[in-house]
């Protein structure tokens, strides 16, 4: 009996490595195709940084001084807030939750995102209802928005808007992220699949080089293990609504408290 336990608690255990190493993957993925966007603004930042630090150098008045120390400041800062968004979602963290502002964190995923979106002409509106808190692995929720908000901006190749919305709902007890994007849409019947490996609405053409098929599993899986659900709601044509939803609260005392995801249509 105690051999079969030691092979069954390793294979376990194998399993696990396997899953965060996918996880790892998938990430890296997520981020090699905002690669581009992030490398110009960088580009546009420190060509700011330079122009306007020969003209305070030629400058011959302290107001012109000033204006451009203040213009170089702040690029100099949102070039931080980038690095340290990008770090953020990089590193390598437990699996321990923390009690976190969503709003902040939705807010760290858009930066890295804000100039992809501009460039594909997708416009971003914000809708945060408060600043609820959750117990979360602020990694892996990061992880999870990108990938929804990179689903959602491949669903608007002519443009269009996106529409992120944070708010409690006392109800349920819980806290709801919802990514809406008015794309393509996705027919009923397939609504069901695509949280399944592997599964894709993309022809093999439209997809991009660093697509794995598996961001919406990687999601649901996500949100399985935080106890939470994962809804959706599209309409062919009108565009897609993900609404992840976390509990205010953890439950890990409670196993009767993980739910899957569910999904619908309108």
């Amino acid at each position: 009996m105690a051999t079969t336990y030691s092979v069954e608690h390793s294979a376990a255990q194998e399993i696990e490595q396997l899953r965060q190493q996918v996880l790892r993957l998938q990430k890296l993925s997520q981020i090699g195709l905002l690669t581009s966007s992030i490398t110009h603004e960088f580009n546009n930042l420190l060509t700011t940084i330079i122009n306007f630090a020969k003209l305070g150098l030629q400058a011959d008045s302290e107001a012109e001084r000033r204006d451009a120390l203040q213009r170089i400041l702040k690029a100099g800062q949102r070039g931080s807030t980038i690095c340290n968004s990008l770090l953020g979602l990089l590193r390598q963290e437990t699996v321990r939750r923390e009690m976190t502002d969503l709003v902040a964190l939705v807010e760290e995923v858009l930066t890295l995102v804000e100039k992809d979106l501009q460039r594909h002409q997708i416009r971003l509106e914000k809708d945060y209802q408060g600043r609820p808190r959750a117990p979360v692995v602020v990694g892996q929720i990061q992880q999870l928005l990108l990938n929804l908000i990179t689903n959602a901006r491949q669903a608007m190749p002519r443009g269009g808007r996106l529409r992120i919305t944070v708010r409690e709902n006392p109800e349920t007890d819980m806290v709801e992220i919802a990514v809406h994007d008015t794309g393509v849409g996705i027919a009923a019947d397939k609504l069901r699949l695509i949280f399944e490996p592997f599964y894709t609405t993309k022809s093999a053409d439209e997809r991009e080089p660093s697509g794995t098929g598996l961001g919406l599993t990687i999601c649901r899986q996500i949100i399985e293990a935080h106890q939470g659900r994962i809804r959706v709601e599209s309409l062919v044509g009108r565009g897609t609504t993900f609404t992840v939803k976390l509990p205010r609260r953890s439950s890990l005392g409670n196993p009767s408290a993980i739910a899957g995801a569910e999904s619908g249509a309108n």
